[in-house]
């Protein structure tokens, strides 16, 4: 049983080759790239054939020709029609952009306007808050040279301690808030308004 085993191993064995070997191999792998280099690479790519075997070949490309570039992928076109960004993602403002804070204290029953003189797409960013209690709060405006009393109503609730969002006016006049307070104690209103528009406070 041991004999065949030595037997086995001795056959497995592969001589390693020889320096002498492997710089043969090595000299016929320089010698076949060298000839790819000067048969095909430069009649292709350089339009230099020492040999003439290029030309045979067709692989011969004139000097002067440009070499090849790669393609540019081709321009993606935007999907969709075509909207008028500019008039309705951009608002342009001859007005510096401005931001105010007014406040105002309510008594029992005391109702108080707050307004801000605004040219037509003119807009801001407001956020009022009450401290103190809920209130009645009616947001609306008045054109210029309006009859007295008439006016457009935005946004009407009763009972709201807050309000915050965004608004544009419609036309030009003054458009804002009136609060009116019907708890028992005082109540004090803080508006902030962040945007475009003349000034902000109590009409006079």
């Amino acid at each position: 049983m041991s004999k065949e085993i030595v037997r086995m191993a001795s056959v497995d064995q592969q001589p390693l080759p020889t320096v002498r070997q492997l710089l043969r191999a090595i000299l016929v792998a320089v010698a076949i790239a060298g000839v790819i280099l000067i048969v095909a690479v430069l009649p292709a790519e350089y339009g230099i054939d020492p040999t003439g075997m290029g030309r045979r070949l067709g692989l011969l490309r004139p000097a002067d020709a440009p070499a090849p570039t790669a393609a540019a992928p081709d321009a993606v076109a935007p999907t969709g029609e075509e909207t008028g960004v500019l008039g309705q993602a951009v608002m342009q403002a001859p007005d510096p952009f401005r931001s105010d804070q007014v406040q105002v204290t309510l008594a029992w029953r005391e109702g108080i306007e707050v307004k801000a003189h605004m040219r037509r797409g003119q807009r801001f960013v407001f956020s009022w808050v009450s401290d103190g209690g809920p209130v009645d709060v009616d947001m609306h405006g008045e054109a210029v040279n309006a009859p007295s009393g008439e006016y457009t109503s935005y946004w009407k609730v009763d009972q709201q301690s807050s309000g915050h969002g965004a608004f544009e006016a419609p036309f030009d006049g003054t458009h804002g808030w009136f609060w009116q307070n019907f708890s028992e104690t005082p109540v004090t209103i803080t508006v902030k308004t962040s945007g475009y528009y003349q000034k902000i406070g109590r009409p006079e």
